[in-house]
């Protein structure tokens, strides 16, 4: 179990270390998440499933415990997110170039609304414009990639009834803007939970692992 923990761990160090037969990085992926699979059932088994006993013995059990709930969310997320983002979202998007992209479009926005009429010059600077403003990564992203796009085009949708001529070509254009800004709100709630994660993941391997050297140590020497 141990042996499986430690080459598990050297997961992140894989480009360096591109030992046979783990010479790409899927290989190691698996090896992370097939390996670390079986060294707990080899601590079970190594504990006759049974409870701990102990202070020590219940900070190795709940630390491996919560390394593997959340290695398994880990794994459900790089099975799920990148789905959506392919088939959910019209565009691609680096995640730091997200806060550049979304200014761009603002930018864009106010050169489309120069010129424009009372009525959707109102609607722009009341509706449109505060989304366009920064980066609004939410929860619900997470939960369905188009959530509320509707019920943010809205305000354009209505206008488009009550302008002619050129505005109504400035609504086609800031609709498609407003379109593409809910997308890259979109791509940084999913990527945000994607690298977020791990921050939840590392500290309690880190922590198992520290426990099962003064475990191996104190067995050994004492």
């Amino acid at each position: 179990a141990t042996v499986l923990f430690v080459l598990s761990a050297a997961y992140p160090a894989r480009r360096r270390l591109c030992i046979g037969p783990l010479r790409t990085a899927h290989a190691w992926l698996q090896l992370h998440i097939y390996g670390s699979a079986l060294a707990v059932v080899l601590v079970l088994l190594h504990i006759d499933l049974r409870l701990p006993v102990g202070a020590f013995g219940w900070a190795l059990f709940v630390a491996m415990m919560a390394m593997t709930l959340t290695g398994v969310i880990g794994v459900l997320l790089q099975k799920t997110i990148p789905v959506a983002l392919a088939n959910d979202l019209q565009l691609e998007a680096i995640y730091e170039r997200i806060p550049e992209l979304v200014s761009q479009l603002a930018d864009e926005a106010e050169q489309v609304s120069h010129g424009a009429s009372d009525t959707l010059a109102r609607v722009y600077a009341a509706d449109v414009k505060p989304i366009l403003g920064t980066v609004k990564p939410q929860w619900m992203y997470v939960l369905d990639p188009r959530a509320s796009r509707d019920r943010w085009l809205e305000p354009l949708t209505r206008v488009a009834a009550y302008v002619d001529g050129g505005d109504r070509e400035r609504v086609a254009l800031l609709r498609a803007i407003v379109c593409e800004k809910l997308d890259l709100d979109g791509h940084a709630s999913l990527q945000r939970v994607l690298r977020g994660w791990v921050a939840y993941h590392v500290p309690p391997a880190i922590l198992l692992m520290g426990l099962v050297a003064v475990h191996i140590f104190a067995v050994v020497y004492f």
